[in-house]
């Protein structure tokens, strides 16, 4: 009963929220570099903030206790982001309060008592990166509630089947916000993209479980939970240091933009196969017992040949 409570709100906060977007005109508008051509609201994403905070409502005990730290954290960047989606920010400002949003999402996790001070540096590295993956990746219809529709999911079964990490409905709320998001996104003619508080909000909330799970258990493979993202942005970023590019530009580069602009592929055909690849190799990571870099050898060897030969394929037939 609580789920569907939770769901109606989740759908009537949303459809507020248009009702404001329209008044104070947040849209996003089609550009040269854009994989979509008409006006669409923008910041739908406010969906996952919100999520937390009817979490909070609903667990207002935990969250005093446990939850505090990571709330604090998820609502910061999601306001800064939701600021930048409407007017342009400096990247020292995003930069510092994303900085002030993974020390309190570390706190959370625990890593600062369960990890040497040495491996911090490491950790804010890698996750202000897979943060900043997650915003990149949000470029077409579908492909941000659906990837992480599969990553919770994934999450959700892990939790309950092999090792509990987290309290079930902390998995669920951010499932739940993912699916009324998708009912307005997962459209040819998408009533609302994401934005900037979307995909961080959401990135953020995937990469706590992400981080709870790794410190609970101590298995780093749990990070390929997000390897199909991981190796596009990777890619992505290395083919454009080799053009001498700026990596921090808009661009089209990525192969999903590449079969979603040049190729004319539906937006959702593009976002369910990326989806569908990181259910196969979810399957395939939870269940393995292999050394953590023998996996990575398995999943990134195919996975990494598929994408440079459909990449290298679509590039020489538009000559781009």
């Amino acid at each position: 009963m609580e789920y569907i409570l939770v769901t109606v709100i989740l759908f009537i906060s949303i459809l507020i929220y248009f009702r404001i977007a329209n008044q104070y005109n947040i849209i996003d508008k089609p550009n040269h570099r854009s994989a979509h051509t008409q006006i669409t609201l923008r910041g739908g994403g406010v969906i996952f903030p919100i999520a937390f905070i009817v979490f909070c409502l609903f667990n207002f005990n935990e969250v005093i206790q446990n939850y505090w730290s990571f709330g604090l954290g998820l609502l910061a960047i999601c306001t800064i982001s939701f600021i930048d989606d409407v007017r342009t920010l400096s990247n020292k400002i995003r930069l510092s309060v994303h900085f002030v949003s993974v020390v309190l999402l570390l706190y959370f996790t625990g890593a600062f008592t369960l990890m040497p001070f040495w491996v911090w540096p490491i950790l804010f590295v890698v996750i202000i990166g897979t943060l900043n993956a997650y915003n990149f990746m949000d470029g077409i219809n579908g492909m941000t509630g659906v990837y992480s529709l599969v990553t919770l999911g994934s999450l959700a079964y892990i939790n309950k089947d092999m090792i509990q990490f987290t309290d079930e409905s902390f998995i669920v709320y951010p499932i739940l916000a993912c699916l009324v998001f998708l009912f307005f996104n997962f459209r040819k003619k998408a009533k609302c993209f994401a934005g900037d508080v979307g995909s961080m909000g959401i990135g953020f909330w995937v990469i706590g479980l992400i981080t709870l799970l790794i410190m609970r258990t101590g298995e780093y493979k749990y990070i390929l939970l997000l390897s199909i993202y991981g190796m596009e942005v990777v890619l992505t970023i290395i083919e454009r240091i080799l053009l001498k590019e700026n990596i921090f530009e808009a661009h089209r580069r990525h192969l999903y933009q590449l079969f979603a602009n040049e190729k004319k592929v539906s937006h959702l055909v593009i976002s369910s196969v990326y989806a569908v690849f990181q259910v196969l190799i979810n399957i395939f990571l939870i269940h393995s017992q292999l050394p953590v870099w023998v996996i990575i050898l398995i999943i990134f060897i195919p996975a990494g040949g598929i994408y440079l030969g459909l990449k290298w394929r679509l590039k020489k037939e538009y000559n781009l």
